[in-house]
């Protein structure tokens, strides 16, 4: 493998993240404030691991005698490209000769994260977990393979409801992993069926000085159903972080606070405590 392919620095570390193999946990939260990675720490115990570059910032301690690493990505699929790749490269490649390693690790992802709702029900301080990560970022069309696990058919139905123009990716839908569903039952958490938009203001249907290719899309969205399914909200980085774990053999889940909502105008200020008790619950479930 070429240098410029997997990148490491002086001491041996993966290029943006600076962190060596044996610093990572097989249980992986991300977030996407760096400050979000101090409040977990706060909440385990024996951190063996500090580490920080840029907005990547990582910890990795013990909760209930169980390892878990917690690390920011920003904002983005963009750098969630970069966190998923090079974690896996950490669990999975050699990074001294570049080759893959001959039994490869499976690694969990948790996003805990915020968002903002697309249906009136769906009221500001709950928690959605996305059973479903629709992908209008684009990311995963630079990849191979992944036409197997994609749900067609729910991409299909959104584009043609939203008559999606051809300037713009065309939608990908992936699910989350079984297993991890399990852990968040429907009788405690919403299901959520998420939009992973490349940006926060036009691209989630916000005008501020500048006009939007299509005015009501956040109403089209609203009004959509696909056999029973609605899309629920908006964040930034699941279809990314779905797409990329099953492309590499990962299990994957977001789990977010819903801060706003875009039908009712409601909007959760202080949703600092929400998120505690958010990360309280899945560090229990690990």
């Amino acid at each position: 493998m070429k240098h410029t392919e997997l990148i490491t620095n002086e001491d041996g570390s993966i290029f943006h993240l600076h962190l060596l193999p044996e610093e990572i946990a097989d249980n992986i939260i991300i977030v996407g404030d760096p400050g979000r990675v101090e409040m977990i720490g706060e909440m385990l115990d024996n951190i063996r691991v500090r580490k920080s570059n840029r907005e990547f910032h990582t910890i990795t301690g013990s909760y209930d005698g169980k390892e878990v690493t917690v690390i920011s990505s920003g904002i983005g699929t963009d750098n969630i490209d970069i966190v998923i790749n090079e974690l896996d490269a950490l669990a999975n490649i050699d990074l001294t000769t570049g080759e893959e390693r001959e039994e490869p690790k499976s690694l969990t992802f948790i996003r805990i994260g915020t968002s903002g709702a697309l249906q009136p029900e769906m009221p500001v301080g709950s928690v959605a977990v996305t059973s479903k990560a629709i992908g209008f970022d684009g990311l995963i069309h630079f990849y191979e393979g992944y036409e197997w696990f994609i749900d067609h058919g729910f991409a299909d139905a959104l584009a043609e409801h939203l008559e999606w123009p051809d300037t713009l990716s065309y939608p990908y839908v992936v699910d989350a992993d079984p297993s991890l569903m399990e852990l968040f039952p429907a009788s405690e958490f919403l299901r959520g069926h998420t939009i992973s938009a490349p940006g926060f203001y036009g691209p989630q249907g916000r005008r501020l000085r500048i006009g939007l290719f299509d005015s009501e899309i956040n109403d089209r969205i609203t009004s959509f159903n696909y056999r029973g399914l609605k899309v629920t909200n908006y964040e930034m980085e699941s279809s990314a972080i779905y797409g990329l774990a099953r492309l590499l053999n990962h299990k994957a889940i977001t789990l977010c606070i819903i801060i706003g909502n875009r039908v009712t105008g409601q909007f959760l200020n202080d949703y600092k405590p929400a998120v505690k008790d958010l990360v309280r619950k899945v560090l229990d479930r690990l």
